[in-house]
Formats: structure tokens, C-alpha cells, sequence
């Protein structure tokens, strides 16, 4: 339970608002620079991990919230969106707007929900205290549309290291890259806010330590040579020194997880992210062959359940399907005690099934969702829709097209749920909905372009006759092809 901070609780210090950036500019930036994002091949929208990231993200919101560092005019204004990227890397990084990056590879390291927290909790105080923002009104000279360019372009420089000399002309770009990294002032800042939410957020502060420790090493590994992409973790001995001061006497050494509730959620979370990221086949060989070793059965029993996850989904990308199912019981067996581990292990037992062409299977195989949370239940909707895709319960279709348009309703960002009620309106004689729904799965990605271009596609349609009942929804184009045409105004007024 969130608690408000006492009275008598000295006040962080804090470094100003020195921003002349206003909060709708920056959300306008932001808005620009995802834009391109969700276009990187390296984007992934993974329902697993993102309904375990979300778990994590939003207890840390509403300690913000009730903490005051989140204040109601941000709150509003502000997208809160994170993107998982299929980087191999450890790093997370804050964008302009309240937009966070994660890296599959930061997920794949950390062994604890406390851990994952740390860092978003972190990135969270980024944006709180608009760092980014003072960032760039560092350098007022340059336009928030040359700031824009100039972070994508970090970005691609990051991937690709002989891509600098490309976008580098003169010292001008380093500039600004320079002060797109936060200084060593901000880093602190972070660190101290973020230290603060973790406990009435529910987590154990000492995930700060865990963490700092793994990121240290990990420096090593990230450090290429290449410029970092807002890198929110250079780390410093005084940095690290200052959390575990902070960690009370006697509990730095105490582990942030272990046995409980859900204590092999982090481990197999960790190790979805590790395959996903695409290590290569040598790799996923390794880890397939892991449960099989001498030293397997002498494992924690969270340790052979994360390598157990990863190797039947490795042996699933490898499309060896016999193999994946065996070890996808023997999973389920080993996590049968913990329901949330064992949701976990029917889900990806029906990913497998899913993948090797068996939709029925599938169907059988998708735990029923649960209500105890607003986002839970998104990985069991869109498995349900993809089998049905597949071929399996068509007699269904009517109710799995009302729980997407639910879940749309109150999620309508969700790109990958409108292109799936799409694709299944289509499918069923529906075409004038599925339509407006490409169209939405265009404005959730914020191609407002490609969505007028289909919102104007189903007018067309509507003006060469529609039936009674698609009345409603030409109406609805009509009214969302307006609004979609003003975004987009703006839009390209900003170019």
C-alpha cells in the first residue's frame, strides 16, 4: 500500500527547472522521435514481457504520484510509454515526452523484480525532474525538430559504430550528443528520487546495490566504442557508494528475491528475454542443452525453471517441436506450486503449439485470464486471436472480437490488438471494420499519414453502400478521419 511521505521527511534536493522547453513541446518531440521507433527492426512487442514490465512500471507511477514527483499536469500530458528493444545490450534509457527504452538485454541480466525496478525507477526520475528537457534547452539555439534528428541519429550511431562519420559534421552534432547524456548531477538526482520510490512501490531498495553491481559489469561488455543512445548508467564509485550507504545496516547483504510468492517469474522473464534478443543458433544450442547437464538437478529450483523457459523456447525458434513440448512439461511440472509461474509455462506451452502449426492445441493450452489486474489478460487475448487466425474456433469469432474491441477501448495504443481485430473482421466479412481498425493500428504507431490514408479508404467504402448495422462505423471513420487530419496538420507543421 502507497503511503504519503511524513511531514516531518526532509525534502530531496532537487536541481531546479531550469527548462525552457514546455511540457507539450517535449511531448511533441517525443512523439517524433517514437515515431521512428517503432519503425526499428530491433522494436518488439512482446505481450509476456511487456505485461512483466508493466507489473513492475506502474506500482513505481503511483508512488510518484503519491510522493509528489509526479506532478498531475505531467501526468496528463506525458505518454508513460515503455518500448522493448531487441538489444543485447544492458542499458535503459529516458526520452522526451515520458517515453522509456529497455533493452532485452537489461531484462535478460537482472535476477529480481527489485533489481528491474531500480532501473525504472530510475529512468521514472528522469523524466520526473525533467532532465531531458533542461538537456536541450542546454543548446537553445537549435530547433526541437534538429534535437530530434540529432537523438535518431545517436541512436543509429549507436548500432552501427562506422555510421559516425556519416552524421557527425564538424563538432556541432557531438555538442549536442554530449548534453543529451545526463550529467553526473542528474545521474545523482535519479538515483536519489528513484532510491525513494522503490519502498512504497512495494520493492526492496536494495535492488539499487543488486543492480549497480550487474551494470558495473556490465560497462565492460556495452563499451565499444560507439557512442552510447542517452545511456542513463555511466557509473561512478561515488554513485555506487552513495546507494549502498543508503541500503539500512544489515539488510545490503539480505537477497531481493528467493523464495515466495512468484519467485520464478524473474528467472523465466530473464530468460525469455535472453532468446528473444536473438543470441544465435550456437547459443540457443547451449542453452537448450542446459536442463540436460550433471549439474542441473543441484540448481535452485528458480534457476532450473529459467533454463528450463529458455530452453523450450530456444528449441521452438529452432523449430525442433518434439523437444519443445517435452521441456515445456517438464516446466509446467517444476512450477505447478506457483500460479504465476505456471500461467508463464502455459502460455509459452502454447506459443509452442502456436508456432508449430497446431491452433487447437493452442486454444487447449491458454490459461483463462485474470481480472486482478488492468493489464493482465493481454498475452492470453492476443494468443486467442492469433489461433483463431490459424484456423481454431471460428465459432468464436463473435467473442473474441468483443474482447478485443474491450480491450481496445481502454487501451487504444494498443497498435498490435487494433491489427489483429483487423485481420480478423477481414477474415470474417467485416471489411468496412477492419478498415478503421488498420487506420487506428497506423494512429497508435503515430503514422498519421497511412491512418488518413485508410480512414479515407473506408469512407470510399461507406459511399458505395454499407449495410445498416456498418452505419455506426462510417460514422465513426467520418469523426476520427477529422481528428486524424488535425494530428497530422500538426504534424508536418513541425517539419
Amino acid at each position: 500500500m502507497l503511503h504519503a511521505p511524513s511531514s516531518a521527511q526532509p525534502a530531496l534536493p532537487t536541481l531546479g527547472d531550469s527548462s525552457d522547453l514546455t511540457i507539450s513541446a517535449e511531448r511533441r518531440l517525443g512523439d517524433r522521435i517514437i515515431r521512428e521507433l517503432y519503425r526499428d527492426p530491433d522494436y518488439i512487442d512482446d505481450a509476456v514481457l511487456a505485461e512483466y514490465v508493466q507489473s513492475i512500471w506502474q506500482p513505481l507511477v503511483a508512488a510518484a504520484r503519491v510522493r509528489g514527483e509526479l506532478t498531475p499536469e505531467l501526468d496528463e500530458r506525458f505518454a508513460w510509454e515503455i518500448l522493448l528493444g531487441r538489444d543485447r545490450t544492458v542499458n535503459a534509457f529516458a526520452l522526451p515526452g515520458g517515453y522509456l527504452g529497455l533493452h532485452l538485454g537489461l531484462i535478460g541480466v537482472v535476477e529480481t523484480r527489485d533489481e528491474l525496478a531500480s532501473v525504472l525507477a530510475h529512468e521514472l526520475s528522469h523524466v520526473t525532474q525533467r532532465h531531458i528537457s533542461r538537456l536541450l534547452t542546454q543548446q537553445n539555439k537549435q530547433t526541437p525538430l534538429l534535437l530530434g534528428a540529432m537523438v535518431l541519429g545517436a541512436l543509429a550511431a549507436s548500432k552501427n559504430p562506422a555510421a559516425t562519420q556519416a552524421l557527425v559534421v564538424g563538432g556541432q552534432a557531438l555538442a549536442i550528443q554530449n548534453q543529451l547524456n545526463f550529467s553526473r548531477d542528474m545521474e545523482r538526482e535519479a538515483d536519489r528520487i528513484g532510491y525513494g520510490l522503490m519502498a512504497p512501490a512495494g520493492f526492496a531498495p536494495q535492488g539499487f546495490t543488486g543492480m549497480f553491481d550487474k551494470l558495473q559489469q556490465a560497462n565492460r561488455l556495452n563499451d565499444n566504442g560507439s557512442w552510447p543512445y542517452l545511456r542513463s548508467h555511466p557509473l561512478t564509485t561515488e554513485r555506487m557508494a552513495d546507494m549502498h550507504s543508503r541500503v539500512p545496516p544489515g539488510s545490503a547483504a539480505k537477497p531481493t528475491g528467493g523464495a515466495g510468492p512468484q519467485a520464478f517469474k524473474p528467472g523465466m522473464m530473464a530468460a525469455r528475454a535472453r532468446v528473444l534478443s536473438n543470441p544465435g543458433v550456437d547459443v540457443l544450442r547451449q542453452w537448450i542443452a542446459e536442463p540436460l547437464g550433471t549439474g542441473f538437478s543441484a540448481q535452485r529450483a528458480e534457476k532450473q525453471a529459467a533454463a528450463l523457459y529458455a530452453s523450450a523456447l530456444g528449441s521452438s525458434k529452432l523449430r525442433d517441436w518434439p523437444q519443445a513440448r517435452a521441456t515445456a512439461r517438464k516446466l509446467l511440472d517444476a512450477v505447478r506450486s506457483d500460479p504465476a509461474a505456471a500461467r508463464l509455462a502455459s502460455l509459452l506451452a502454447a506459443e509452442i503449439e502456436l508456432a508449430a502449426g497446431d491452433a487447437a492445441a493452442a486454444i487447449a493450452l491458454i490459461p483463462p485470464a485474470s481480472s486482478a489486474d488492468a493489464n493482465d489478460g493481454r498475452p492470453e487475448l492476443l494468443l486467442r486471436a492469433h489461433a483463431f487466425l490459424q484456423g481454431a474456433a471460428r465459432h468464436d469469432a463473435q467473442t473474441l472480437t468483443g474482447s478485443l474491441q474491450t480491450w481496445v477501448t481502454t487501451h487504444p495504443r494498443d497498435a498490435s490488438a487494433w491489427q489483429l481485430l483487423a485481420t480478423i473482421w477481414q477474415t470474417t466479412g467485416q471489411p468496412l471494420r477492419a478498415i478503421r481498425a488498420e487506420a487506428e493500428a497506423h494512429a497508435a504507431r503515430y503514422d498519421y499519414a497511412a491512418a488518413v490514408d485508410r480512414f479515407k479508404a473506408g469512407q470510399d467504402m461507406a459511399r458505395r453502400g454499407v449495410s445498416a448495422a456498418d452505419h455506426i462505423e462510417a460514422s465513426i471513420i467520418d469523426t476520427r478521419l477529422r481528428s486524424v487530419e488535425s494530428l497530422l496538420r500538426e504534424q508536418a507543421a513541425e517539419r
